[in-house]
């Protein structure tokens, strides 16, 4: 019981620090966390904000509505895309996994660069199905923050590979540098820090 408490105390005192942002019109905290590379990040998590998932994917549905298909990779960008495509009609949407399933063998696999969150190089997997999904179509490449691009050069290879044509790339924060990019599309920016 008291290992437990301690590490509960810890981490509240490691996540006191905030960062606001104004994303949609909803001034939102993010937690300053360190990572183990030295950096601190303002660590942005739509997993279980229903309200601020659905402002985010409205907003990003007007700037994509002319894609045919949407691309996300797993895990935090897949209920915001869910959305997103609901917003746009949209009956499927492709998903780029971070593991080799059962399903995935003759699908297609890339690998990138760690990400400034993983820290390590990566895989992602897309199976043959959702490779047809992106076939020919106009691409819309969606996530919840770019900051070194190491994952959207991934996602921009399994849409190559599979091809299709990378429309548009829109995110819901630019992180540091990015937000100087000219070829994505974001709600709005946060530091690194």
């Amino acid at each position: 019981m008291g290992v437990l408490a301690e590490k509960t105390f810890s981490v509240c005192e490691f996540m006191r620090e905030k960062y606001f942002v104004d994303i949609c019109g909803e001034h939102t905290a993010l937690p300053v966390i360190s990572l183990p590379n030295g950096a601190k990040i303002c660590f942005f998590n739509l997993h279980g904000n229903v309200k601020l998932t659905e402002r985010c994917a409205a907003a990003l549905a007007e700037r994509v509505a002319d894609c045919d298909v949407l691309l996300t990779a797993e895990s935090k960008g897949l209920q915001l895309t869910h959305c997103v495509a609901r917003e746009l009609g949209h009956d499927f949407y492709a998903v780029a996994r971070k593991s080799k399933k059962l399903y995935i063998q003759d699908g297609i696999e890339v690998e990138i660069e760690s990400s400034i969150t993983t820290g390590k190089a990566q895989k992602l997997y897309l199976s043959a199905g959702d490779a047809e999904l992106l076939r020919g179509k106009k691409v819309g490449i969606i996530d919840d923050v770019i900051s070194t691009g190491s994952s959207l050069y991934g996602l921009e290879r399994i849409v190559e590979l599979a091809s299709g044509v990378i429309h548009k790339k829109a995110f819901v924060l630019a992180e540091g540098d990015a937000k100087n990019r000219t070829d994505i599309i974001y709600l709005a920016d946060i530091p690194l820090l």
